[in-house]
């Protein structure tokens, strides 16, 4: 068992009803707290500070997609910029495409891009989840600190691919000249645009509740703790672990096509080992295998980045120190500390 993996907190989840615990009014908390700050913004003339509520929620989003695989799946990985980065670039080529009317990769024969936010997502999720089937399919033969590395080395293979990429803008990345369209919505509104951000981040608390509420959550969990266990009851542990890891990359690359149509930008910045490693953070943070732990964890993160980044550009040593103290001292994190040792509900 690695470090990281003590940190995750053992428990069984409950397959009834019952009332809501302290964790679940938090997280609720947290989500009024940041829709009532986004909308304040608004009225207040004041876009970038809705942007960054934007960025908070997107964020949040890749985390409840790694929280999935690391907190209840107990699957330690570093690569998941690699289904972040390809959910942006999924979002960055349908709209080059969409814009001048050219068929996808240059190729004749193919139809031309869409810059439908609905489509964009839909294509997100089909080959983010291609992509995780293989990469898991791989990387669960192994475990610990081989797992760790051989998920860092797809991610980095598919770095280098995007880097030597010319026809998507290679290493300078590619930019999105106009933001893709939702019908019937202004998605250049920027409270518009949050209010998508927080849709896709609240759907995805609510199917991971109700996942891991259920048999598979229950099947999940006793993968993560016994296999042998789980084994003997009839339950085979791998394909249950694939299943956590493929839906944990599907929402992950949502997120990245969200963080890509918000910076209008997409570049191989995206699918580096260092943006593996923020999500990571902000799970950490947040608490690992809390359902709102990703929120809370994007929370601080971002405003430390937005708040520190002003004052010095070492601003990381202190998120440095505050991660050293909830490893060291706080090992459920920032919901931890807040809820104690009640779990969602």
């Amino acid at each position: 068992m690695t470090s990281l993996e003590s940190h995750i907190p053992s428990r069984s989840p409950s397959l009834g009803r019952r009332p809501l615990s302290r964790e679940t009014v938090i997280g609720w908390g947290l989500i009024l707290v940041l829709v009532a700050a986004a909308v304040f913004a608004h009225l207040a003339g004041e876009p970038f500070y809705v942007n960054l509520a934007s960025r908070i929620a997107i964020v949040a989003l890749a985390g409840v997609g790694l929280n999935l695989a690391l907190g209840f799946g107990g699957m330690v990985s570093f690569g998941h910029a690699a289904f972040f980065g390809i959910g942006g670039y999924v979002a960055g080529i349908g709209a080059f495409h969409a814009f001048d009317q050219s068929p996808l990769f240059g190729l004749s024969g193919l139809p031309a891009g869409s810059d439908l936010m609905p489509v964009l997502w839909l294509s997100a999720l089909l080959v983010c989840g291609l992509v995780a089937y293989a990469i898991g399919a791989i990387s669960l033969g192994t475990s610990g600190v081989y797992f760790i590395m051989i998920t860092l080395a797809f991610a980095q293979m598919i770095y280098y691919f995007a880097v030597s990429w010319p026809t998507y803008g290679g290493e300078d990345g590619l930019p999105i000249y106009i933001r893709n369209s939702l019908p019937g919505l202004d998605t250049n509104n920027p409270l518009v645009f949050f209010t998508l951000c927080m849709a896709l981040l609240g759907l995805a608390l609510f199917l991971t509740q109700r996942w891991m509420n259920a048999r598979f959550g229950a099947a999940l969990t006793m993968a993560r703790l016994n296999e042998t266990r789980l084994a003997t009851a009839g339950v085979e542990p791998r394909p249950i672990r694939l299943a956590a890891f493929v839906i944990s990359g599907m929402i992950t690359g949502v997120a990245g096509a969200l963080f890509a149509d918000l910076n209008g930008f997409v570049g191989p910045s995206m699918l580096s080992w260092h943006r593996s490693g923020e999500i990571m953070v902000i799970v950490i943070l947040g608490g690992v295998g809390r359902l709102c732990g990703p929120l809370a964890g994007a929370i601080l993160f971002v405003m430390m980045e937005t708040l520190l980044g002003g004052l010095t550009e070492y601003w990381q040593l202190f998120l440095g120190v505050v991660l050293l103290a909830v490893v060291l001292f706080a090992r459920g994190g920032v919901m931890g500390l807040l809820a104690g040792r009640e779990r969602y509900a």
